[in-house]
């Protein structure tokens, strides 16, 4: 979601084509909202919160069920060498039973050895 607000970089692009596909049902989780929208706010800029509030106010299924996450996170962290925070998305994920996890990071990085859902990275793309 940062990269769809802030760039117009292939990135930023592939980023807004996977929010405005209307053949995706979404879902988020409190951790995402965390690392989006405080910062925002923080730093005033308007018009960059009422974009993750747009999406944070959509019809999305919210990953809610925070002792399942926990518990789920700190397996997967154990299993696949991930950081913290990784693995709470994942398992935030996981949790809603989500088909697809969608990331920039890239695919040499530890949250793609996750076999437990499909990884989609958006940071690389072919011309």
């Amino acid at each position: 979601m940062i990269n769809a607000f802030r760039g117009v970089t292939p990135v930023s692009l592939r980023a807004i084509q996977i929010l405005n596909d209307q053949t995706r049902q979404f879902a988020t989780s409190a951790f995402v909202k965390l690392e989006t929208l405080p910062k925002a706010v923080y730093n005033q800029q308007q018009d960059e919160a009422d974009f993750y509030n747009a999406f944070f106010s959509a019809e999305i299924l919210w990953a809610s069920d925070l002792e399942q996450i926990v518990q789920t996170s700190d397996r997967i962290a154990h299993t696949y060498g991930l950081a913290g925070m990784d693995a709470l998305h994942i398992a935030a994920a996981l949790s809603i039973q989500a088909q697809s996890f969608v990331t920039t990071e890239k695919p040499t990085k530890p949250m793609h050895r996750v076999k437990d859902i499909q990884m989609i990275s958006i940071a690389e793309i072919s011309a």
